[in-house]
Order: structure tokens, then sequence, then C-alpha cells
């Protein structure tokens, strides 16, 4: 990631973003530093302007920002920080900067989303001992094969098993789907996407 940071003196804004939910937490501002710290401790470290001095976004009061992904903007002179809160974002205890309630667990369909920037994070890095990163390696046929054995256990457990069971291994299926969506450059939005179009009154199947 090339930051301009001579652009602006030395500082660019840094958007926080929950990774989760995309809910905007808060702005800062980052140095050279600051982002170097950041990238290296997996905590958000901005630039106090008014102290003058690096700080640890819950260094005090424990609501840390735990990175998940930096992005640059079309102009590199900013920084989206993608990241999950371990707390309240603001000074003064509310979720985000701007006083608004950040409740993504009350939607678990927005981890499908966060699930896939962490197998798309797997995909460009290949960290050894991964089994995301085993899957990518063993190719498309594999990672096919893996959602079909997967959606059969479903089934199985659907007819035959408990709710429970069907579950456990319905959310096996979803995985595996997303590694291999990912694997064609594709995201689980897509899908949502073509069903969405399927709800509308005149939409005909292909």
């Amino acid at each position: 990631m090339n930051i301009d940071f001579e652009k602006m003196g030395g500082l660019v804004p840094a958007i926080v973003q929950d990774a989760r939910t995309k809910v905007v937490l808060m702005l800062g501002y980052m140095n050279e530093e600051a982002l170097r710290i950041t990238m290296e401790s997996g905590k958000v470290t901005f630039w106090s302007r008014s102290r003058q001095e690096l700080w640890t976004k819950g260094s005090t009061s424990g609501n840390y920002l735990n990175l998940v992904e930096l992005k640059a903007d079309c102009d590199n002179d900013a920084i989206l920080v993608k990241a999950i809160p371990d707390g309240p974002t603001c000074h003064r205890g509310t979720d985000t900067c701007w006083g608004e309630e950040n409740r993504g667990e009350d939607n678990p369909l927005l981890f499908l989303s966060e699930l896939q920037d962490f197998i798309e994070k797997r995909h460009r890095e290949m960290p050894e001992g991964s089994y995301t990163t085993s899957l990518f390696r063993d190719g498309l046929n594999r990672m096919a094969q893996k959602v079909g054995e997967e959606a059969l256990e479903l089934v199985i457990e659907a007819c035959n098993g408990t709710n429970e069971r069907m579950v456990y291994e319905g959310s096996d299926m979803l995985y595996h789907l997303i590694v291999l969506l990912t694997s064609k450059g594709m995201r689980i939005e897509d899908m949502a996407a073509e069903l969405r179009e399927r709800h509308n009154p005149g939409w005909k199947k292909h």
C-alpha cells in the first residue's frame, strides 16, 4: 500500500469501519509510524494531533480496534481501516463517534461478508498450516468436490438427522461454497444479488 503522506504534511485521514457490520466508527489520522505499528501489532494506532504523540485506540479503555484490512483510496491519501471493535469506539462511551448504534450482532447474515473477506485474505497470503490455504492449493476440482460432499451431508441430516446437525453441515457447505466462489473471483453477495433479482415480479428463468 503506497500512501502519499507528504501531500498533507505527513498525516492522512484514517476512516475506521466495522469489518462485520460496515458501520463507520470513527475518523482518526495516521502518519507513517502509526500505519506501521497498526500493521505490525494488529491494533489500530493513530497520531494524536492534540497530544502530538502516537496512541493505540483502546490502550487506556481496553476498547481496542482489531485490524482486519487496510485499503488506500483512489488518490492514495486516505486509508479505510476495517476493524473489529472490542467495545464502544467513542471516548464518550457510544458505539461510534456519531452516536450511532453498531448492532451487527442482530443480523448474523452480515458475518458471511466478513467470512469471505477473511477467506480472500487467506487466498492472497496463503499462510502455512491453514485449512483454507490447503483447499486453494488442491485446486478447483477439489474445492467443488467439497461443496458437493458437504451438500450431501446436509441432505442426509435433513432427512434422517437432527436440526442441530443439519445446521452444522449446512454451515460446512456454506464455508466451502465461499472458498469456491473466492477461487473464481466471485463473492457470496453475487448470489444474494441473483436471488434479489429473482424476487422481482418480472424475473424470468434463464
